[in-house]
């Protein structure tokens, strides 16, 4: 029964597929830190060889599936890099919901189906505020729901990036992405733009992002080591630097009536600014000079919590992302105890309900022989206790019948009973025939005689039904090597009549009949450990019982010598 909980596994959200692996979204402080709850957020996914077997998946990772915590809700998600050869692989996927302050937001990742069909869907990776993402992968395309058309002129593709691929400016490149309706500043939503940025050095007039509609403009730029933002009047610098040559997730919130700045998942500037209308082409990296990645635009004012999430969940660090280990499919069911008990044979089903019955009596016996010892062994304790106070009082024949009655279940009481019983008849005999009370060394031989045989009662009780604990340890094992050789007979039987002899056909048959065997040892092993455990504790109780014995006929000797 112990053996089955750690095997039983939570529902399997498909069977075709027949490996998982837990995805834990830790959004406590020691993860994200998140402060409100997010909804829709596309978190990054990152594969390698040191969290994810590729040989468990297709070739192309396209039977890749993610799924909520409710093991029912399949998850959108999108492929930017799939690397099979180097083991590396990067999955967006679109998370219904955030929980903040918690360590137990998961999602499932699926694999092993080498009949899936193609899911990637980039479009429905992201909500429908983000009107523009540039991963740089391979190529300047935007992979948001929109498609926007960006043109890129004089900027330079780099291999490795902070998430996968990057572009450099060098002051003089930039990107263009048409107006378009997705992209328009309202004043009533307000706009975030947000990117990974690396500066080579200070930057004089760098536009990250500008965008303008006659009068009316918003721009995130780089002023020295500084990031600002301006939106017509208003604007505003960061309170601390960008680090030159390190990757800085920065982003840019205009809407709620102020202009903010993030750096690394940290307000560092804010000032109060209205959004406008603004309906223009927006550019990308006009001036600056340095590296950008992983470039987003939303037409809604985000959260500082939403970028606090995308620099915990994006970065090297991925303090929100934590992957647990592999689980593996089982057919009608995802418990190895129930493949195996489904397989096991009508013969190893006797075997294993009589090894059950005989475990059954063993713990029935072990306990109620523990019980009834460790009794005993109290009120022997406070019978000594009692004979010591008084032992010259304890050897009168007359108190034989007024001996308290709690002291009843000491076996030492009723082997001084016997004692005083006998003694007493003797003295009855001489006080009818007018001798003397004395006790001659004939007598003395008779009352340890009948001690002796009292003392084998005692024993005979205390070890009364230990024969089936030995019946238990010494039968359990051979009754369950029988269920296995029994088991074993049966398998390759029918292999031989089938004829079909490979490793699926005999694994099942040989393990179901390894089931028999393991239920011997288990009736057995405890049996072995309670019988030594009750052995040694009977062993001192009649250990006690000889030494109060022989010092009973001592005592009585020495008190009633003639």
């Amino acid at each position: 029964m112990l053996l089955w909980l750690p095997l039983a596994s939570h529902a399997w959200w498909n069977d075709q597929w027949t490996v998982r692996k837990q995805i834990t979204l830790n959004t406590s402080p020691a993860g994200a830190d998140l402060k409100a709850p997010l909804t829709d957020v596309p978190v990054l996914i990152r594969l390698h060889t040191g969290n994810f077997d590729f040989s468990d998946a297709k070739e192309d990772g396209s039977d890749l599936r993610f799924v909520a915590a409710d093991e029912n809700t399949l998850l959108k998600h999108h492929v930017e890099l799939w690397d099979p050869v180097n083991e590396l692989a990067l999955i967006w996927v679109r998370v219904p919901a955030l929980a903040p302050g918690s360590t137990a937001e998961h999602i499932w990742l699926y694999a092993g189906n080498q009949k899936a069909a193609p899911a990637s869907d980039p479009k429905g990776t992201y909500d429908a505020s983000m009107a523009l993402v540039l991963h740089f992968g391979k190529d300047t395309v935007d992979a948001s729901s929109f498609g926007q058309q960006a043109t890129a002129t004089g900027i330079a593709p780099l291999n490795q990036g902070p998430i996968d691929g990057a572009a450099s400016f060098n002051g003089t490149a930039q990107i263009k992405v048409a107006a378009a309706p997705s992209l328009r500043v309202s004043a009533q939503n307000g706009v975030s733009y947000s990117a990974w940025v690396r500066i080579g050095g200070p930057q004089s007039g760098a536009q990250l992002f500008s965008q303008t509609d006659g009068s009316n403009a918003v721009s995130v730029g780089i002023a020295g080591t500084k990031l600002t933002a301006r939106a017509n009047a208003a604007q505003v610098q960061s309170a601390t630097d960008l680090t030159p040559g390190t990757w800085h997730h920065v982003a840019a919130v205009l809407g709620g009536g102020k202009l903010s700045l993030l750096q690394d998942g940290k307000l560092v500037g804010e000032a109060a600014a209205t959004a406008v209308d603004i309906s223009g082409e927006l550019t990308i990296g006009a001036g600056f000079t340095g590296d950008l990645d992983e470039v987003q635009v939303s037409s809604s004012a985000r959260s500082p919590d939403w970028f606090k999430a995308a620099w915990a969940g994006q970065g090297a660090d991925a303090k929100l992302v934590a992957y647990g280990q592999a689980e593996e499919a089982s057919s009608g069911g995802h418990s190895y105890f129930k493949i195996l008990l489904g397989a096991v044979t009508l013969d190893g089903w006797v075997v294993i309900v009589i090894l059950m019955a005989m475990m059954i009596v063993s713990i029935a016996v072990m306990i109620g022989k523990a019980l009834f010892v460790a009794r005993t062994d109290k009120a022997n304790q406070l019978f000594l206790e009692s004979f010591e106070r008084d032992p010259d009082g304890m050897l009168d024949p007359g108190k034989v019948e007024s001996a308290p009655r709690q002291l009843a279940g000491s076996s030492l009481f009723r082997i001084w009973r016997i004692g005083l019983r006998e003694l007493k008849q003797r003295f009855d005999q001489y006080d009818r025939s007018g001798q003397p009370r004395v006790v001659t060394a004939q007598a003395l031989g008779a009352i340890k005689a009948s001690l002796d045989a009292g003392m084998v009662r005692e024993t005979t009780r205390l070890n009364s039904q230990m024969v089936l604990l030995t019946i238990a340890i010494s039968g359990g094992p051979f009754l369950g090597l029988l269920g296995t050789v029994v088991g074993v007979m049966i398998t390759f039987a029918a292999i031989a009549a089938v004829g079909d002899v490979n490793v699926n056909s005999i694994a099942p048959g040989i393990a179901a009949a390894l089931v028999a065997t393991v239920a011997g040892l288990g009736v057995a092993i405890p049996s072995l450990f309670g019988y030594n455990y009750l052995a040694s504790r009977i062993k001192t109780v009649s250990n006690e019982m000889t030494v109060f014995a022989d010092e009973l006929v001592t005592r009585m000797a020495e008190k009633y010598a003639p």
